[in-house]
């Protein structure tokens, strides 16, 4: 019984990848999300994995769901001073992750300055510097070789000298409505609850807030979120309203 559920969603994240990213699932990568789904339970549709680049990355919500699932045990992180310099953004943290109540730890570090992290995140560099530690940890904890998604700051940043756009408010050059505009537009179709959507975004995106997410992302959230309400706006409304809890808090 399991199996077959295990099975059944590992084929349902197929047939999503294949529509959020037409053309670009190959065998391999069918092969990765199969082996993702049903040793790790990591999943597309929950945006627990993202594909950029051709390649596979997890994300940090999608990290700390596993953890949940396999009931971690806790979560130590700690600032490491020596290696901070406030006056220049810099910032080093030491994550510690117990699965289980009788573990040594697994210990993952984490830094971000303006160097290594996108133009419009300037200011989260310590938050992004927390995150990449937890994430680190989390994968070693758990055995992932994938890398994570908010751990590509310095790869983006010495390999696109450019300035990195606004995944909202870009325009894509062939004529398309922007990101901006397409994301209203479903809003509006829908009926959707802006605030809720935002935050929903980010947590896909795996960034602080949308305008935070490289263009990729935001355009993987976009056809995700008109397929979900395509096929079942009253589930994805449910998956909007649990955001409601904490947009509440942050206002």
């Amino acid at each position: 019984m399991a199996f077959n559920k295990n099975k059944a969603g590992y084929l349902r994240d197929i047939a999503l990848a294949k529509r959020i990213w037409p053309g670009r699932i190959s065998l391999e990568q069918m092969h990765s999300l199969r082996c993702m789904s049903q040793k790790l339970g990591l999943s597309v549709a929950a945006g627990d994995v993202q594909l950029l680049e051709n390649r596979w990355y997890v994300t940090h919500s999608g990290l700390l769901r596993l953890a949940r699932r396999r009931q971690c045990s806790g979560i130590a992180v700690n600032l490491v001073r020596a290696s901070c310099d406030p006056a220049v953004s810099r910032w080093v943290f030491r994550a510690v992750v117990y699965p289980h109540p009788n573990s040594k730890g697994f210990v993952g570090y984490g830094d971000a300055d303006p160097s290594n992290v996108s133009a419009v995140m300037h200011g989260a560099e310590l938050r992004i510097a927390e995150t990449r530690a937890v994430n680190r940890a989390l994968r070693k904890a758990y055995g992932i070789g994938l890398c994570s998604v908010e751990e590509l700051g310095a790869i983006r940043a010495t390999s696109n000298p450019a300035p990195p756009s606004n995944g909202t408010h870009s325009s894509n050059g062939n004529g398309q409505p922007r990101l901006r505009d397409q994301l209203c537009l479903l809003i509006r179709q829908y009926n959707l609850d802006a605030n809720l959507v935002k935050a929903y975004a980010a947590d896909f995106c795996g960034t602080e807030t949308l305008r935070g997410a490289s263009r990729e992302l935001v355009e993987s959230f976009i056809s995700n979120l008109s397929t979900a309400a395509k096929e079942n706006r009253e589930a994805l409304i449910c998956k909007l309203n649990s955001y409601s809890q904490r947009t509440e808090a942050t206002s």
